[in-house]
């Protein structure tokens, strides 16, 4: 795919991406510091971090720079923390509400504590990342970019992910608000809803079981029967931190190949699964979850 943009788009622009050490995330940065720009991102692995930093480093060009902060965006203090050592050097242009998590389950098999854990990172993270951004702006009389990323799912609802469902749909409604009340500062309030991005850290997540055929891992529900390239995404996030559209503001823009428009809801056919697929699902889960417990544990 040829680049349509100038090499150094970005050149100038500093950008925050939460959760940018893997998945969509960390190829979103890998494209900023490519066009130049000075990118940031947070996470809560310091091992991860580092080694995104070291590969992504050595690919910036046209000025291009990238650095990583450790930050569990589920906690408002570390993010202003965060933010606030940010400035010191400069302030940001744009943020990247990036950071999520989810999990697949029938509803009602869903914990106060699950559901906590999806709504603090999808929805309290976008809302304390933003403010923090935000509130800068707007004292210093700067513009920003912010970018939130969603799902089809905000139009739609979606079964067997209800926490994610919830909180992205609270995240949209935050963006066409901020659009309306900080667009008099030339602050821009945006999100993306991707379609199927393969990216392994979300969909082992949401592919617990081999044999489901599900519509997030299925090409043949996609009109445009493929899944979508990361550099397709890249180059909408691009030109959203760009100064290319600054009329832009409050949209939710779906890039999904048309799946939302065909499709039904995502997860619809897990309704086939039976309770012992439901038990395979939740065992992997668990180990998984288990697994990440005792690489955080040991600073990986």
């Amino acid at each position: 795919m040829s680049d349509p943009f100038r090499a150094d788009v970005l050149r100038g622009k500093r950008i925050l991406v939460t959760g940018g050490g893997t998945g969509l995330g960390k190829e979103l940065a890998r494209a900023f510091v490519a066009r130049g720009a000075a990118v940031h991102i947070c996470g809560r692995r310091p091992a991860v971090l580092e080694q995104t930093v070291a590969e992504l480093g050595a690919q910036a060009q046209h000025g291009g720079s990238i650095e990583a902060h450790v930050c569990d965006v589920r906690e408002a203090e570390q993010i202003e923390s965060m933010v606030e050592t940010i400035w010191q050097t400069g302030p940001l242009t744009g943020l990247v509400n990036n950071a999520a998590a989810n999990f697949i389950a029938p509803s009602t098999e869903i914990s106060p504590r699950g559901f906590a854990a999806v709504r603090s990172t999808v929805m309290d993270g976008a809302l304390f990342s933003t403010l923090a951004c935000g509130r800068r702006w707007i004292e210093q009389g700067l513009p920003g970019s912010v970018v939130s990323m969603l799902v089809t799912w905000v139009w739609t609802g979606s079964a067997y992910v209800l926490p994610s469902a919830m909180a992205k749909t609270a995240v949209h409604a935050m963006t066409m608000s901020l659009a309306v009340e900080w667009g008099r500062h030339g602050i821009r309030v945006n999100a993306v809803a991707p379609g199927p991005f393969p990216t392994d850290s979300a969909w082992e997540k949401l592919s617990p079981i081999p044999k489901a055929n599900v519509g997030a891992v299925s090409s043949e529900q996609v009109p445009m029967r493929r899944f979508g390239r990361i550099e397709e995404l890249s180059n909408l996030l691009t030109l959203l931190q760009s100064d290319g559209c600054d009329y832009l503001t409050g949209q939710n823009i779906a890039i999904d190949g048309g799946h939302h428009l065909a499709a039904p809801s995502t997860f619809a056919d897990l309704s086939q699964l039976t309770a012992s697929d439901w038990a395979e699902a939740k065992a992997v889960v668990r180990s998984r979850a288990e697994a990440e417990k005792a690489e955080r544990a040991a600073g990986k």
